[in-house]
């Protein structure tokens, strides 16, 4: 079995719902073995994670509430060994990284929960399916040891 790598990076395209969901729910697992963070590809107007996306989270035992949005640019490092994308537009981003620096890119299409229609539940049940999937193919990806049960 491989070893776990030193630093993971989830991207996704405004660093509000999918990429701060992956790394709260990376962080949870192997977060004392793994340095995780998330970012997108541009900034939204408030910089505030999804509301729909803390409430899902939360559910889990992640507080996503203190999460700010961040670029690229942002990231004070970008020494990561895996680079995570969520979306098509991420993942065409990483690729630039990879070339420039000595990184494993993967392609994770992850659907975009905000674009569910109907009642509020109706609207989490959709995150929810998002965030489960997340779970498992982080759990699909990295199957070592966790350090929190789930």
């Amino acid at each position: 079995m491989a070893d776990l790598p030193g630093a993971v990076l989830f991207a996704c395209n405004l660093n509000r719902v999918r990429s701060p969901m992956a790394a709260g729910l990376m962080r949870r697992f192997y977060g004392q073995r793994v340095f995780v963070d998330s970012c997108g590809l541009r900034h939204d107007e408030d910089g505030l994670v999804d509301p729909f996306s803390v409430a899902v989270m939360d559910e889990v035992g992640v507080d996503l509430s203190g999460h700010r949005s961040k670029t690229f640019d942002d990231l004070e490092d970008l020494s990561f060994d895996t680079v995570i994308s969520l979306t098509p537009e991420a993942h065409h981003r990483d690729v630039e990284l990879a070339r420039r620096a000595a990184v494993e890119i993967e392609y994770w299409p992850t659907l975009d929960p905000t674009l569910a229609m109907g009642s509020r539940e109706a609207v989490l049940e959709a995150y929810r399916t998002v965030r489960d999937a997340l779970e498992a193919r982080i759990f699909q990806r990295f199957p070592q040891m966790r350090t929190f049960g789930g």
